[in-house]
């Protein structure tokens, strides 16, 4: 009597590794999200919070579009760039810039 294989891995020593990594490409593009639209009134509910936090100095919590995962980023906005992006403050010392395009929401 064969025992019937549980998952695709229990097979992987007759799988080459170029066709296993295939696979896993292919699964992980199944699971990829499009980019949200954003209608005009959430586009400046975002712009009023980035604008809020600028002036004020004050946290903000950004949603963050991504192909793949959850996205959440914590900090102060601290300058715009139309090139660039946002330059976005994690902590003192840690800070990097985000497309603005890259942007799905925003909270105070």
């Amino acid at each position: 009597m064969t025992k019937k294989l549980e998952n695709i891995w229990e097979c992987s020593r007759l799988v080459l590794p170029e066709h296993k990594q295939l696979i896993i490409n292919e699964e992980r593009e199944q699971g990829r999200r499009t980019r949200p639209v954003l209608d005009p009134q959430k586009v400046e509910l975002i712009e009023r919070a980035l604008y809020k936090s600028m002036e004020d100095h004050s946290a903000i919590t950004l949603t963050l579009y991504d192909p793949f995962e959850h996205r959440v980023a914590k900090g102060i906005m601290m300058k715009v760039d139309r090139q660039l992006g946002i330059k976005f403050r994690w902590s003192e010392d840690e800070w990097d810039w985000i497309k603005i395009d890259d942007v799905t929401s925003a909270t105070i």
